[in-house]
Formats: C-alpha cells, structure tokens, sequence
C-alpha cells in the first residue's frame, strides 16, 4: 500500500483497538459498556479512541520517514506525540485520564509498525518488536521531560507516589525537568528504571513482551476457537491479569501504606494478588464460554467496583489494547 494509505490503516487500527478495549465486558473492574465510574463514563473513553487518531497518524508518518532515511530516530520525538495526545484526549471530554497508558504503548507501536511495513517486513512480529525497541532506546532527555509532562497533565502528582532513589526525579521535584536535562536522562532511561515497577514501562523495554507474547498471540487463537470477539477481549483480558498483576492497582493500594512507589507496588502486589488468582480461576471454569464462568465473571466485576478507583485494573486494558492494535495490523477481522 502507498504512504497514505499505510498511515491511515495504522490510524485506524489504533482507533479501533482502543474502542474494542473499552467496549469488551465485563472486563471486570474496568468501565466497559454496561460499566461507568464515577466522573467517567464508557462514552469518554469512546471520544478519547477517535481524538488519539490524528497524532497516531503523525507517527506512523514520522515512521515512513524514519524508514526512508529522511527522519533519524531520535529527532521523531515521542514524547511530543505522547504529549500531544493527552492533550486531544483530555480536551475531547471531561472524564479526565483514560488513555495515558495507551498513548504510551501506540505511539511507539505505530512508528514502528510504519517503519516495519515500509522496510518491506509487513508487520512481521520480530521486525516489528526490533524496531519499537529502536524507536525507544533512540528517545532523548527532551521526550522524558514530555512524557513528564504528560503523566502530570493526565494524573495528579499524588497518585503516581515517591521516587526515592535512582537518576529519575519524581514528579514532585520543582527541578525535575532541569535534572532530567541536565543529568542526560533519556526517556528509555526513565522507562527502564520505571520497569520493576510498573507494566507500562517494561513493554517499552522489552519490546512489548506481554502485549505480544501473553495478549496478540492468546486473542488470536482465542477468537478463531470462539468466533466472538467480545470473548476474545475479555479473556486476553483475564489471561493478562491472570499472569501478570495489575501494577495500577497495585500502586493505588500500596501507596495507603507507603509514598516510595517501588516499596508500595510491592505491598500493593501482595495485597491484591487475589485479583490475578481470581482472574485465572474464572478462565479456568471457561469464562464467557460457560454459564458458571459468566457467573463468577460478573461476580468479580462486582465486586471490584465496589471496592472504589484503586481496584481498577487499568494497566491490564492497555496492555488488552495494545494486544488488539497488533491484532487488527496483522489482519484480524470480525
């Protein structure tokens, strides 16, 4: 396919990925069709998954370029992007962040995925996780201060905790941004340290290994068994939080007991891992696919509501998302 054309099917593969991801249910604990929180609604999520496709359309143009030889990696500016797409999201509607997590996992994935096409590899799974890997380790300083500005737009300092140690600041540092500048702090840098600690990060240095690994390959042979795509995402979903726990809940709840984000994310693990026991056991009894699976499934989804915001799995619906990004580049079709 010519240049536009491959900018506008990366484009709408993201736009679709997000809006599959908030629309499958019940992914318990999060909002999904028949699911709102409070001060946010399924409806924005909806208006944030069209707002992020004119940025995503200038990464995966940027990708072209980079393929081309007429972009070096490292002036695409990442950070940029990601900032720019919180902001289009956020002024989209008022319910405040709901693709932060995305916006960090498209925006590589569609420069990458531009750049694996054009280099005459389709979207060919190694090729593609190379060049996300590239596109990350060639971030600058300036694309960690953007990204610190964009988690500071979308989340307030408080729920993101303390960063006691290392060579990134915290968003709580007034100086941050000049430390950052002047310590020669890359955005990989940043993520790498982040990693331990946060789901987020790790896909972007290890060229998204849950997302591939764990979510693209298990949807797609989930919905060639199922036919459904509703099960597909909802079981990805499952299996993601079965193996992997939830690091947004887990800092939410670990941070009532400590502000240094590390040690609260490793109470917060301990103290939610019923959630990815739970989430197994559900696949387990068959999940959508039998009545007693149904039944535990919105059980479950109950019950995380009720506990409030903290137990919202929203790391694992991005890492869903970005499951179904890779998904629908490679052709799925419903």
């Amino acid at each position: 396919m010519n240049v536009k054309r491959l900018v506008e099917y990366i484009r709408r593969c993201a736009e679709l990925a997000s809006a599959l991801e908030v629309s499958g249910w019940p992914k318990p604990g999060n909002v999904h069709r028949v699911r709102d929180r409070s001060g946010t609604r399924f409806e924005h999520f909806i208006a944030g998954s069209i707002a992020l496709g004119s940025v995503i359309g200038d990464a995966a143009l940027k990708g072209v370029m980079a393929a081309k030889g007429r972009l070096d990696l490292s002036r695409i500016g990442v950070g940029r992007l990601v900032r720019r797409a919180v902001m289009d999201i956020m002024s989209s509607h008022y319910g405040g962040n709901t693709h932060l997590g995305i916006c960090l996992l498209f925006i590589p994935l569609s420069i990458a995925s531009a750049k694996t096409y054009v280099e005459g590899y389709g979207f060919e799974e190694y090729a593609l996780r190379m060049n996300i890997d590239s596109v990350i380790r060639s971030t600058t300083p300036i694309d960690a201060v953007n990204i610190y500005k964009a988690i500071a737009m979308a989340n307030p300092p408080s729920r993101m905790g303390r960063v006691r140690y290392g060579r990134s600041p915290d968003l709580y540092d007034r100086d941050a941004y000049a430390k950052i500048l002047e310590g020669n702090i890359t955005l990989y840098d940043v993520m790498l340290e982040s990693s331990s600690y946060d789901s987020i990060a790790r896909e972007l240095v290890t060229g998204m290994e849950i997302s591939f690994e764990y979510g693209f390959r298990y949807l797609i042979e989930t919905f060639e068994s199922s036919k459904d795509i509703n099960t597909a995402i909802v079981h990805t979903f499952l299996r993601i939080l079965s193996r992997f726990p939830d690091t947004f809940i887990a800092r939410s709840v670990g941070l009532k007991f400590e502000s240094d984000v590390r040690r609260a994310v490793e109470i917060g693990v301990r103290e939610t891992l019923w959630v990815s026991i739970e989430a197994g056991r559900i696949l387990d009894l068959g999940g959508l696919n039998t009545d007693e699976g149904r039944d535990a499934l919105w059980r479950f989804d109950g019950k995380l509501h009720s506990l409030g915001r903290e137990y919202n799995p929203g790391t694992t619906a991005d890492l869903t998302a970005s499951s179904l990004m890779i998904a629908l580049l490679n052709g799925l079709k419903f």
